[in-house]
């Protein structure tokens, strides 16, 4: 990706979008009949599918039960059809584990687990097609997921990654903007309190480019609050609709 100019003299991007133009968001809620929630959603060429179960008994060993709250269980996979390489990725490899801490962290800071004590809530995310912004995609889904199975959550928690080029922040990155060399984040926001659920970052950068970077990232994050909380609109104007046929 060395020869390639990330960001045009005219201020255009790869894929001709604007320095802080998000890629465009598709989503549908209620994929799944068998599921207490479920979503998938479309962010540029990045595809996930989300499915909630619960909240429910615990399973397995009693003693991870918590009597105050929920336990929230994420798992993070990507299909092997979902990138260029054709490589068995192993469920519970390395990067899949650390993908599924990331979005527990994420969700014990939104959902509102102390209403379902002694209690399990399983998120299940999988990437179907991979072009950037994997962690950003998987949290925009599941929380539509969570939304549909009826799961009280503080707010909407929107992720967004953004990075660094030339002295301006791109929001939301692609796949060639993430692997040509870009200084990026991905940040989880409560958009309506402006409280960040988690910030994530891989690579090094300057601490006098950091805020800028999240600013742009929570400016991100807000714009696509409205775009989920349109999809949940829609969701629920839909479903009224058969419920009275």
């Amino acid at each position: 990706m060395a020869g390639l100019e990330l960001l045009s003299d005219q201020g255009y991007r790869l894929d001709g979008r604007k320095s802080t133009e998000l890629r465009k968001v598709q989503a549908r809620m209620g994929v799944f009949a068998q599921a207490d929630g479920s979503a998938y959603l479309e962010q540029g060429n990045t595809k996930a599918l989300a499915v909630v179960y619960g909240p429910h008994e615990m399973r397995g060993s009693r003693s991870r039960a918590l009597h105050d709250r929920a336990v929230i269980n994420c798992q993070y996979s990507m299909a092997t059809f979902s990138t260029a390489e054709r490589k068995r990725r192993p469920h519970g490899d390395r990067k899949s584990t650390e993908m599924s801490l990331h979005l527990k962290q994420t969700f014990e800071a939104a959902v509102m687990t102390q209403l379902f004590p002694r209690s399990q809530i399983d998120i299940y995310v999988k990437i179907l097609q991979s072009d950037g912004g994997n962690y950003s995609v998987c949290v925009n889904a599941a929380t539509l997921a969570v939304i549909d199975a009826g799961i009280p959550m503080r707010d909407y928690v929107c992720a967004c990654t953004v990075g660094f080029v030339d002295e301006t922040p791109l929001a939301d990155l692609c796949y060639a903007e993430e692997s040509g060399g870009v200084s990026s984040l991905a940040l989880a926001l409560l958009p309506r309190g402006g409280q960040i659920a988690l910030v994530q970052m891989d690579a090094r950068l300057h601490q006098d480019h950091l805020g800028t970077l999240i600013e742009a990232a929570m400016t991100a994050c807000k714009c696509v609050s409205k775009v989920l909380d349109e999809v949940v609109r829609q969701h629920l104007q839909e479903t009224s609709v058969l419920s009275r046929e």
